[in-house]
């Protein structure tokens, strides 16, 4: 399996646990809440899901809706089917939202980790913003370096993008510094000295929660982030 289908495999469990859906419904919600799968076609969602099928993580149903079913009849189509995670498909997502290792720190699956830190528990999340914030101060010293040996042979554009790189990659740090102080605030909090918890406050990781809500504020570059949802007329079919 190659990394990017293993994201979107993981990415469909974790929308599917959250409420049974259609194809063409997940992939309006691949599209519109995690960025990075805005490209992906039905080419290559309904392997996925198919895959997810045979495995016993996911079962077929056909749409709830009467009316839905007899128009589809009408038009000589089938009806729409619904994909439902199995206890066997929520338990596998259970264990992947479990992974700290190196693979979670990367871009595309940092995002798609990030995305669902709303059903991570604490110490996993905190392990992969670290494993995340090391990654990147990493490529940072290497870009460092790299600008060093080389700016005196670079032109004033190719230097500049370089700088623009660099400070992408700056900014996310900080973005990360700032989730994991939160993230160990909110821990700090509910060990109040009488052993009850304090106040609540506004997180919007739920259950789990520890991320402070930062109104109005857009992601830093790099950061996971939602995308206008993009009209698609094609039909939602069995395959």
């Amino acid at each position: 399996m190659s990394r990017r289908s293993g994201i979107l495999e993981f990415a469909v469990l974790g929308l599917l646990r959250e409420a049974p859906m259609h194809g063409y419904e997940l992939r309006k919600r691949l599209n519109t809440s995690l960025g990075i799968f805005r490209a992906f076609s039905y080419g290559t969602l309904y392997p996925c899901l198919k895959t997810l099928v045979a495995n016993g993580w996911l079962i077929e149903e056909p749409g709830s809706a009467p009316e839905d079913a007899l128009a589809a009849s009408l038009a000589g189509r089938r009806a729409k089917i619904v994909y439902r995670l199995t206890a066997e498909g929520k338990e596998h997502f259970e264990e992947l939202l479990s992974h700290t290792g190196p693979d979670a720190w990367e871009d595309e699956h940092f995002a798609a980790r990030f995305a669902f830190f709303g059903q991570t528990e604490r110490e996993v999340r905190m392990r992969v913003l670290e494993g995340r914030r090391s990654r990147l101060e990493e490529r940072l010293e290497k870009m460092r370096a790299s600008l060093v040996r080389t700016r005196e042979r670079l032109d004033d554009y190719t230097l500049e993008l370089q700088r623009h790189g660099m400070e992408s990659v700056e900014r996310e740090v900080r973005w990360l510094n700032e989730l994991i102080e939160s993230e160990r605030a909110g821990r700090d909090q509910r060990r109040s000295p009488s052993g009850e918890d304090d106040a609540p406050q506004d997180y919007t990781s739920g259950e789990t929660g520890g991320l402070p809500r930062h109104r109005g504020e857009a992601p830093p570059e790099g950061s996971p982030s939602g995308h206008p949802e993009q009209p698609d007329p094609s039909e939602d079919t069995t395959k």
